[in-house]
């Protein structure tokens, strides 16, 4: 085989020299996939939330830069980007609820793995680690609002020091080292865990988690950013009260992924128990589960057992996630009475939801049969061809410059808004235009893969040909005698039917019938 002599130069062959270079390692051992067309983002929901966490790093990083992690700064350094650092609103609020929208889109991506049996197929590994990093993205969420130091935040902060040091043996050097001696240094521990710790052991946990095909989905990716913006337009996040020492703390609870266990707590059980052992004995079993399922399929109707414990596990933590949040309005009653939960009337309906949950389950899967047993039956008896919503060009024409002239609508109301200072009104019409870009690129999508689809032309219907009637004989030609041509320039009639014998007839040239027949050529030439 004869080597080629070409040589690249310039950019081309930087990022040639630059692709072989890293050939062998593991960014390129990972496939990502662009989809064509749309896909359920259920399958993704991983590659989603990794998305997320590459928000929450650079929105981060950019908080850095004015954030000062000292015990006396910290709020007054938040409130300053909040109120004064050029888009320190946006980008706080950016980080807030990218942060809760990282640790849905990793409960929801679980929890789809487990319905679905994904781990049946040798993937107990990934299964494990991503529980493991389920809870350390928690974790990281729990210290970075807690760098603050509000109100708020020193509740979970005096939350998490309590249950530390409720730790049998190892407590009270697992306080000192996380927090540190009382309130002098913590800020400076949980910032360093929040920003460099924390990340570090996500990002080893995510090389081993990670599949080798991920899917990279535009539109989904935009929808993601666009619905963060969003919420951060309509709920901007305030900045609370500032913790004073000497001011009484007013009500307040942790954020949402954390009430759970906030709700179990206020039953004034054993802070070990309630706080920790529970929760711990709930990730245990969630890692075991791979081990635990023996059954053979992969369909939740198949798996009632593991089903049933699922749905279960999932009642109990929105149940005990809204029970985290409530607290007694009367304000008559002193504060901690308002805290306390009934133990006998929570742990009481804890325990029915079990019943409540396998029959649930139940019900569901006897329903999901059902459906299943109608639809072939329907499918047997029923017209072949499912119903589909396809556009036709014009219209996916008039979509495209609708979604287009109000991207640019958008683009100006935004950036009025911004002029003006609303700044939550500017984070809303951010969003709305990440949404309207996201559909615009899913409609361009679709109208491509309908041109590369496109039915073949109908055929062209063929006539068939009739027979064409003989043409009638004019009584010129029937005068003419036989061996006689036609004039030159009348083409010959076609004989299409048999040749009917017909009388002959004598020209007239002066030669009768009674007259002799011998008179040749040669008497006609004489004088």
């Amino acid at each position: 085989m004869a080597a080629s002599l070409e040589r690249r130069t310039g950019a081309v062959g930087f990022f040639y020299w630059l692709w072989d270079g890293v050939d062998r390692t593991i960014f390129t051992a990972i496939k990502f996939s662009f989809p064509a067309r749309f896909v359920s983002p259920f399958g993704f929901l991983g590659m989603l939330t990794f998305t997320v966490f590459i928000i929450l790093g650079v929105s981060g990083a950019l908080l850095m830069f004015y954030y000062q992690p000292m015990l006396d700064r910290a709020w007054d350094s938040v409130q300053f980007i909040n109120d004064e650092v050029p888009f320190g609103f946006h980008i706080r609020n950016i980080h807030y609820h990218g942060s809760n929208a990282m640790v849905l889109l990793a409960v929801l991506h679980m929890y789809y793995q487990y319905f679905s049996g994904r781990y049946k197929i040798r993937n107990e590994v990934l299964w494990m680690t991503g529980v493991i990093l389920g809870v350390v993205t928690i974790l990281e969420a729990f210290t970075g609002y807690d760098v603050i130091f509000s109100e708020r935040a020193e509740l979970a902060i005096s939350i998490a020091a309590s249950l530390t040091t409720s730790i049998p043996v190892a407590g009270p050097t697992i306080r000192d080292a996380a927090l540190g001696s009382g309130f002098s240094d913590f800020v400076l521990r949980f910032y360093a865990q929040h920003v460099f710790l924390l990340p570090i052991v996500m990002l080893g946990l995510m090389a081993v988690h990670f599949p080798r095909f991920l899917v990279f989905d535009v539109p989904m990716v935009m929808a993601i950013g666009g619905a963060i913006l969003i919420t951060g337009g309509v709920f901007p996040i305030d900045m609370g009260f500032k913790f004073e020492p000497t001011v009484p703390p007013g009500v307040t609870v942790p954020e949402w992924y954390l009430t759970g266990i906030y709700a179990f707590m206020r039953t004034q059980y054993d802070k070990f128990v309630t706080g920790l052992l529970w929760p711990l004995l709930f990730i245990i079993s969630l890692v075991l589960i791979p081990f635990i399922d023996r059954y053979k399929k992969f369909s939740w109707r198949d798996r009632p057992l593991i089903t049933a414990f699922g749905i279960t596990s999932l009642a109990q933590i929105m149940v005990t996630t809204y029970w985290g949040f409530y607290i007694s309005p009367d304000v008559s009653v002193p504060l901690v009475e308002r805290l306390v939960i009934d133990p006998i009337f929570f742990y009481s309906t804890m325990i029915l939801m079990v019943p409540l949950g396998f029959g649930f389950t139940y019900m569901m899967i006897k329903l999901a049969n059902e459906a299943e047993r109608k639809s072939k039956l329907a499918k047997s008896t029923g017209p072949k061809k499912v119903a589909t919503i396809n556009l036709s060009e014009k219209w996916i024409n008039w979509l495209l410059v609708a979604l287009l002239t109000f991207q640019v609508f958008l683009n100006i109301a935004a950036y009025n808004a911004a002029l003006i200072g609303m700044k939550n009104i500017s984070l809303f019409f951010v969003g709305i235009i990440l949404l309207v870009f996201a559909a615009f690129f899913h409609i361009y999508r679709y109208a491509l893969s309908q041109e590369k689809s496109a039915p073949p032309p109908p055929p062209t219907p063929v006539q068939d040909e009739k027979p064409k009637l003989a043409e009638p004989v004019s009584v010129e030609q029937s005068k003419l005698p036989k061996g006689d041509s036609l004039p030159e320039g009348k083409p010959e009639p076609k004989e299409l039917a048999p040749e009917v014998p017909t009388p002959k007839t004598q020209a007239d040239l002066g030669v009768g019938a009674d007259n002799n027949l011998n008179v040749g050529s040669g008497d006609l030439n004489k004088p």
